[in-house]
């Protein structure tokens, strides 16, 4: 089976998939604010989705995706970090997933392309989530904050 090829494949090439992604997102003129963060910063979230990426397509993910990704909004809000970037960054994550998988060049037949689509459907699916759970984890601390600064005002 095709998909759960490239789920392997992904997870199995993580390190590298990490690497490049990093590059990107520190040199991006889109994500500046991702040029401050450390490599470790960057790597610790990136990492985990490349490396955990058939756990996070599992049917059962859908708390863990609200979970983590509510994190990550939290924290990138209490950083500054704009959510334009850090949407443009999990855009970024998941292209570079399918650059990779498409440079892999597995596909040789039409059930090959047929399991691409659902494998792609799936990430997709995956990343949806994982941007509006993020958002709104941002959006909630945002108003937090602003509420916690207008009381003390």
């Amino acid at each position: 089976m095709l998909s759960g090829r490239l789920v392997k494949m992904v997870e199995d090439h993580a390190e590298q998939l990490t690497a490049g992604l990093i590059l990107d997102l520190k040199q991006n003129p889109k994500t500046p604010d991702y040029h401050k963060l450390t490599d470790a910063e960057i790597y610790r979230r990136v990492f985990d989705v490349y490396h955990s990426l058939g756990e996070w397509l599992g049917t059962e993910a859908e708390h863990l995706v609200q979970v983590r990704y509510s994190q990550l909004g939290r924290e990138r809000a209490d950083e500054g970090v704009p959510l334009s970037q850090v949407i443009y960054a999990l855009i970024r994550t998941k292209t570079g997933l399918f650059d990779y998988v498409r440079r892999a060049r597995l596909f040789d037949s039409a059930v090959d392309l047929y399991q691409f689509q659902e494998f792609r459907r799936l990430v997709d699916n995956f990343f949806d989530k994982a941007i509006y759970y993020t958002a709104r984890a941002y959006e909630h601390e945002g108003v937090s904050t602003n509420t916690s600064s207008a009381a003390t005002h």
